[in-house]
């Protein structure tokens, strides 16, 4: 066992599927992402930094953040009940709910026991699941148990539901602008037509103080962002290397579908060795801590793809002078990174920018980043251009944890929840985060994090802004009693008018 090496070949068991439930995937998708956000062009003159450092620097547009009356365990239980309610999901049919987030509020009560407070009527408390936490890994985490019960000898026919979100803060300074916050809720099931690849799943963790949270009393992390850099690219290349291997493996079987329908690097036909590159997937989804990154960790798979010769020399030139690099300075010479971003350009555009709208618009969800890449990705298609294609997704979380795995999108395999309805609930969410949001200014955001510092530490206290100041819908943070006991309520829907808030959560803004 001593010569086992990493990526041990497990692979003579991957082909035995014919006992698993059939398409375990996605079959409904909510979100939820807060009403007001700072335009990033302008908190770039508020910070007096140079025009474009964060818009261009940091590939950002928006950056969404919460008020008092919202936290971890509001906005999750706002997005997990849009999610039974829109699609008509009676408690009764879900047997595990899973959570990943890094935004601790208690260290020991689960964001989860909030979350049974919707299930506490239906008299259906046998749901497995708790919280999943490392990082912005931790939804990736929650969705790999939720499948991993499902294809187990413990799943009972029900449901698992799988809720992500995060509140993600920054000390004043260079990692301000790369805030944010939202939630996002899965149903997991079989007849899917958002389907988790089997095999196809690859895993890198190790140690490493990139970004940490040691400071209990404070929602700000301490970050070491070179660092945090080249953790994500060195674990990038670590599981696209794996994930190669894996797909390989079952090419050669005739374990896979065959979607390599793609834009190729050159006119030349496509290898038929069961390689896996740039070319055998129609999209490749990044965890988007801001998206210059992603650009960035794109450009990383071309230079994986380049060594690995899956890309003929006289199409790449410009690369065959750094090729002598170890990997340690690869990461570092700024030369090859430029020359790696324009020679990707145009698949990057391709593969991968569409699908950064939600981080563009938004922010740092942190656990739902990725997956907001997601619903960016199946908004960015006509349908008839998503059904029978390959997305091949990489998840990171600090500390470190990641893992790359694909999904394949198809027909429809359930009449009740199709990809239709999916994509018309998605639609819906995209008119609300373009048109439906409300700008605050820079000086009022800066004055708010300032007295949240202060506040945020005491009990007993009830937020300072008032709950119709919400979506329809939305839980709130109600109050929070001597015993740090919190309470919530929910906004009843009703006649919403956007111009009204506006003018209401300025002024309130403004008294601070």
């Amino acid at each position: 066992m001593n010569n086992i090496q990493n990526g041990y070949d497990n692979s003579k068991y991957l082909s035995d599927w014919n006992r698993y439930p059939k398409n375990v995937g996605i079959l409904a998708i909510e979100s939820y992402f807060p009403i007001q956000y700072v335009d990033q062009e302008k908190l770039e003159k508020f910070d007096n930094v140079s025009a474009g450092k964060y818009t261009i620097g940091l590939g950002q547009s928006k950056m969404g953040f919460c008020l008092d009356n919202e936290d971890i365990n509001s906005i999750c239980l706002t997005v997990l009940n849009n999610l039974m309610e829109k699609y008509s999901i009676h408690p009764h049919e879900v047997g595990r709910l899973d959570v990943g987030t890094e935004t601790l509020i208690d260290k020991s009560k689960s964001v989860k026991s909030v979350l049974m407070t919707l299930f506490e009527n239906s008299g259906n408390t046998d749901v497995e699941g708790v919280d999943n936490v490392n990082a912005c890994f931790g939804g990736t985490a929650a969705l790999f148990n939720a499948i991993n019960w499902i294809e187990s000898s413990y799943w009972d026919g029900r449901y698992a539901i799988v809720v992500m979100g995060d509140i993600a803060l920054y000390a004043k300074g260079n990692a301000r602008p790369t805030g944010g916050a939202g939630a996002i809720a899965f149903l997991i099931g079989p007849d899917a037509s958002i389907v988790f690849e089997r095999g196809l799943r690859c895993t890198h963790i190790n140690h490493a103080y990139d970004f940490y949270k040691p400071v209990m009393d404070s929602e700000y992390p301490i970050v070491d962002g070179k660092l945090s850099v080249i953790c994500y690219l060195n674990a990038l290349d670590k599981c696209y290397q794996l994930y190669q291997k894996k797909f390989k493996y079952l090419s050669s079987i005739n374990s896979l579908n065959d979607f390599n329908n793609n834009d190729s690097y050159s006119n030349e036909p496509k290898k038929k060795d069961g390689s896996f590159n740039l070319n055998s997937a129609n999209a490749f989804l990044f965890h988007s801590p801001y998206c210059k990154l992603v650009q960035k960790s794109f450009a990383r798979l071309l230079w994986n793809d380049f060594l690995q010769d899956e890309i003929p020399d006289d199409q790449i030139k410009n690369l065959i002078q750094y090729r002598s690099l170890t990997n340690e300075e690869s990461f570092l010479d700024k030369q090859l990174e430029k020359e790696l971003i324009k020679s990707s350009e145009l698949l990057f555009q391709k593969k991968t920018l569409p699908a950064l709208l939600f981080a563009k618009e938004i922010g740092n969800m942190y656990t739902p980043s990725l997956y907001g890449c997601l619903i960016s990705h199946l908004l960015s298609k006509p349908i008839q251009n998503l059904r029978n294609t390959r997305v091949c997704l990489f998840s990171y979380g600090s500390g470190s944890a990641s893992s790359m795995f694909s999904i394949i999108i198809q027909e429809n395999k359930s009449n009740r929840f199709t990809l239709e309805s999916l994509l018309e609930n998605l639609e819906k969410q995209r008119s609300k985060l373009v048109e439906q949001r409300i700008e605050i200014e820079p000086e009022l955001y800066d004055k708010y994090l300032k007295h949240r510092e202060v506040s945020n530490k005491k009990v007993p206290r009830e937020p300072n802004f008032d709950s119709d100041m919400l979506y329809p819908g939305t839980w709130y943070l109600k109050s929070i009693d001597q015993n740090y006991r919190r309470t919530y309520d929910r906004i009843q829907t009703k006649n919403y008018n956007l111009e009204k808030t506006r003018n209401s959560l300025l002024q309130q803004l403004s008294n601070f």
